[in-house]
């Protein structure tokens, strides 16, 4: 007769194991001795070895038991069917990893090419991080609500990025997100928007709502901005 130290040891595993494997019912527990100990036999060691075996290959515990009793052809089918349920946690897990891949290329994962292109034209002329962000996030809400739109919204701010008076305003709208509300510059600016947006190219429209919630993300960014958006109202 065995101890529980001996049987885990001819086994393979720790002692966690098997008082894991006696409450979770795939091996029998012997009852104790006059002594207060456990006597396990040859037979313990054989089961422990099975569901060792079984729990190694990647078998759930909760269907350890099953096969463990099995007929061989039952056997065979239960462990295709494992053998299929692996084969789409390994899928789901490549996805996985697919995915964390594409988290190193940045705006590339929210964004079509022609969106990032922007936001790179953006940092490269010199915008702050806060404004490419602000940028960023209306772009993603835009493709996720209007997608259909997206083409022609490129190309409206590309022709905007090439004009000089969109960019010096572009510039200050920068600027004036680190002014408080009250700060005068914001009057001119307002009005400088308001001169050069009757003389834009109009994009066209989106989804109902979408422009709207551009435009209170934005100008949650900064109390000068929500000010700006008041006077450009007025």
């Amino acid at each position: 007769m065995l101890t529980i130290g001996q049987v885990a040891a001819h086994a393979g595993v720790t002692l966690r194991a098997v008082r894991y494997y006696h409450q979770f019912g795939l091996l029998a527990e012997p009852e104790r001795e006059a002594s207060g100990y456990r006597r396990y036999d040859a037979q313990a060691v054989v089961d422990l070895v099975r569901i060792k075996t079984l729990a190694d290959a990647g078998v759930p515990l909760a269907r350890i038991d099953e096969l463990l009793r099995a007929e061989p052809e039952r056997f065979a089918a239960a462990v295709a069917d494992i053998d299929r349920a692996l084969a789409g946690k390994i899928r789901e897990l490549e996805n996985y990893r697919r995915r964390i891949a594409e988290l190193a290329a940045g705006d590339r994962l929210f964004l079509p090419a022609e969106v990032v292109a922007i936001l790179d034209r953006l940092r490269a002329t010199g915008y702050s991080e806060r404004m490419v962000r602000i940028e960023r996030d209306s772009w993603i809400i835009l493709t996720t609500l209007s997608p259909q739109s997206v083409p022609e919204w490129v190309a409206v701010k590309n022709a905007a990025l090439d004009d000089p008076m969109f960019q010096r305003l572009y510039r200050s709208c920068d600027e004036a997100l680190g002014w408080t509300a009250d700060d005068p510059r914001l009057a001119q600016l307002a009005a400088d928007i308001v001169a050069w947006s009757a003389l834009r190219v109009e994009h066209g429209p989106a989804q109902p709502g979408t422009i709207g919630l551009m435009f209170s993300h934005a100008t949650a960014a900064s109390p000068a901005w929500q000010r700006l958006a008041v006077l450009l109202s007025a």
